[in-house]
This record gives structure tokens, C-alpha cells and sequence, in this order.
């Protein structure tokens, strides 16, 4: 029923368009699953350590954005820095906003990756002469960083998710120009159709290529105990 009653010119229309916006989409995730990535491995580096100072300052980090809606977030960097004489362009609101909220899941993600390196696996590096940053760079990291790989996916795939939420700020992604599209158009079927389609397959070959890499790092069985 769908198919008979989508009109496929839909897509010849605005398709430019929608690829436009998807580019955008694209481009903002990129950026910020990067950016999550390296707050992930060092401050989670920091809280597994307990480095003072800085493991306390990313406690307060991850409890403030783990536990406040990203779009009040989003909110504030866009509507109150400016109170602060703080103007910040809708492009790096978007990369900001994004990236914070993930770095603040993937800071647990990965201290709890580092935390789950078994103990004999530090004191063979300790051992072999290794420092206490050279057991994290050539032990912790690597091996921890695997452990984490699965619950760092959830939060990559949140973060494309999220990027969704822009449309608040006005900054032209994928939902925003669909938003725009179907006000003019009134074709509600197929925008958001296809706006659905279009984050599935985000997702899905998102997932495909990190389970692949998952697979290939995968621990060997003794490394887990």
C-alpha cells in the first residue's frame, strides 16, 4: 500500500536536495564521532587513572551532559552564549553540541574498557621495565579500547542519530530540509519515508563496518581473563 500510494517523483524533485542535506548530516557525524572518540579515549584514560584534577573535572563533564537533554544543550550554546558575547556560527553549534553529548557517553565507555584489562596484563608490562604511560599505550589502550568497541557503536549510532535534533537551530541536515520540503509540498508520506530510509541505511551500514572491525580486533580468548 505504501509503494502504490508513494508518488515517486518525490525523489526526481528533491532529491538534489535531500542529497544536499545528507551531505551535511554526513559531514557533522564525521566530525563529531571523531570528536567523541579521542574525549572518549583520554579523559576516559584520565578517569580510569584517576588523574587528579582532571578525573574530578570529567566526572562533573559526563554527570552534567549524561544527565541534561541534548537539546537543552544545544539550546544553550546557540541561544545563550550570545547573552555571553559568545556567537557561534549554526555549522560549529551542530559539531560542538554533537560531539560533547557523545564524548561524555564514550568518557564511560571507554574508562570502563580500560578498567576491564585484567590486572596480571599491568604487571607483565610493569615487568618488562614499561612505565606507567608505556603499560597504558602498549597494553591498556589497545586491549581496552577492544573491550569498549561494542558500547562505543551504541553511542556512534546515537551520535548520527542526534544529529537529527539540529533541526531546532535551523542548520540545513537531512531532517531540516526534509522538514522544509514537505511545509511547501504537503507530501508527508514521502518525506519522511524516505528521511527514515535514509537514516536506516545510515545506521545500518555504520554498524556493518564496525561489527567488521570488531571482528577483526576481536581478543583472543585468553586475553579476556
Amino acid at each position: 500500500m505504501l509503494a502504490l500510494s508513494f508518488d515517486w517523483s518525490y525523489l526526481s524533485e528533491h532529491g538534489d536536495e535531500l542529497m544536499r542535506g545528507l551531505g551535511r548530516t554526513l559531514w557533522v557525524s564525521a566530525i563529531a564521532i571523531a570528536g567523541s572518540f579521542v574525549i572518549g579515549v583520554v579523559l576516559g584514560a584520565a578517569r580510569a587513572q584517576r588523574v587528579p584534577v582532571v578525573s574530578q573535572l570529567t566526572a562533573i563533564y559526563v554527570e552534567v551532559i549524561r544527565n541534561t537533554p541534548i537539546l537543552v544543550q544545544i539550546f544553550f550554546l546557540f541561544f545563550g552564549l550570545p547573552q555571553l558575547g559568545i556567537r557561534l556560527t549554526s555549522f560549529t553549534v551542530a559539531c560542538l553540541a554533537i560531539t560533547i553529548w557523545g564524548g561524555a557517553f564514550n568518557v564511560e565507555n571507554f574508562r570502563a574498557g580500560y578498567e576491564a584489562v585484567p590486572a596480571h596484563f599491568r604487571e607483565a608490562s610493569a615487568a618488562l621495565g614499561f612505565g606507567r604511560l608505556g603499560t597504558f599505550l602498549n597494553v591498556t589502550l589497545p586491549i581496552g579500547g577492544r573491550i569498549a568497541l561494542p558500547s562505543s557503536i551504541n553511542t556512534y549510532i546515537s551520535v548520527i542519530k542526534n544529529t537529527s535534533l539540529l533541526y531546532v537551530i535551523s542548520y540545513p541536515e537531512l531532517t531540516t530540509t526534509a522538514l522544509n520540503i514537505n511545509a511547501l509540498t504537503l507530501q508527508t508520506i514521502e518525506t519522511f519515508t524516505v528521511l527514515a530510509f535514509s537514516y536506516l541505511t545510515i545506521v545500518w551500514t555504520l554498524s556493518a563496518l564496525i561489527r567488521m572491525l570488531e571482528a577483526h580486533l576481536a581478543l583472543p580468548r585468553d586475553a579476556r581473563t
